[in-house]
């Protein structure tokens, strides 16, 4: 059981950090009807600026304090992700307003290697550490209820609840604050919103300001379990089934497909990979986002849409 238990567990916490690149995409969808193509690049992109700005403001400053390090690389990344998300939709996609989804989707590829050209370019190519505290040995908890007690990843722990908290943190913006309705609104009708005077530029651009601030997030979290490195940009095709499961128009929908399919690829590695030769979780979240397209393409909890001819 309590083996069980501390897989169910595992599974959890990485479907929260799934869930937090899944969220990038379906924000900016809902927002602006554009499938960002470019949130993994996002995501690396910001990993590089937290790593980099970590080591040079050290060295800038004078200083040796690794907290107030880190902190002033956090506030200079996420101005940095401003930045580039006010760019993005300045330059690129305001000029490609009602343009077709491939065209769009096209614009954002286009971006994401950008992004990753100037990242090199900037930030330079190596594999660089973000080392931001987290714990990484493992802890025991609830021994006194089952023998043994379950195994916990403190460093998985954190970053789950980190994610949760930012995941309940934008809920809450999105259903409390004028701002956050607005969004809403322009997500259930861009026109309707026009005509009550909702500026849609300005929704545009603070959305894709969102998306970059869970980017910056999520590449933090990756980037201290794997390095700030190139191949981070890939995060986001392990968060595409996620997407496709939850439903590109459902935030609700992108952290429990996220959870589904973090439960999935634990569960079925551990039991089922032995049975099939293993590297079951390399493979299942993209086998079940295959089935929900075959009988559910918008998703569990997506919109269906329908185009009136």
């Amino acid at each position: 059981m309590s083996f069980f238990l501390e897989t169910l567990l595992g599974g959890l916490m990485s479907g929260m950090l799934y869930s937090l690149v899944a969220l990038g995409f379906v924000l900016i969808y809902k927002a602006s009807g554009v499938f960002n193509f470019a949130q993994g690049a996002m995501v690396l992109f910001a990993a590089l600026s937290m790593a980099r700005f970590s080591e040079w403001i050290p060295g800038w400053l004078g200083m040796d304090n690794l907290f107030m390090a880190n902190v002033l690389a956090f506030v200079v990344s996420v101005v940095v992700m401003f930045a580039v998300a006010w760019l993005i939709e300045r330059l690129v996609l305001r000029h490609l307003v009602n343009q077709e989804g491939a065209t769009l989707l096209m614009a954002t590829l286009g971006i994401a290697y950008f992004l990753d050209g100037v990242g090199q370019t900037i930030f330079g190519s190596d594999i660089y550490k973000i080392d931001v505290g987290m714990p990484k040995e493992p802890v025991m908890m609830l021994e006194s209820v089952f023998e043994g007690g379950i195994l916990i990843n403190k460093e998985d722990f954190i970053a789950a609840f980190i994610s949760a908290l930012l995941v309940l943190a934008l809920t809450v913006f999105f259903q409390k604050t004028a701002t956050g309705r607005a969004l809403r609104a322009v997500a259930d009708d861009h026109q309707a919103a026009q005509s009550i005077g909702i500026p849609l530029g300005r929704i545009w651009v603070i959305v894709w300001c969102v998306a970059g601030i869970t980017a910056l997030v999520a590449g933090i979290i990756w980037g201290s379990k794997l390095g700030a490195q190139f191949s981070l940009s890939t995060v986001a095709l392990r968060a595409l089934p996620v997407v496709i499961l939850g439903g590109l128009t459902s935030v609700p929908g992108a952290i429990l497909g996220g959870l589904i399919i973090g439960v999935g690829e634990k569960v079925s590695e551990v039991y089922l990979g032995p049975m099939v030769g293993g590297g079951i979780e390399i493979w299942f979240a993209y086998m079940l986002a295959l089935i929900v397209l075959l009988f559910r393409p918008q998703g569990l909890f997506g919109e269906k849409i329908i185009d009136r001819v």
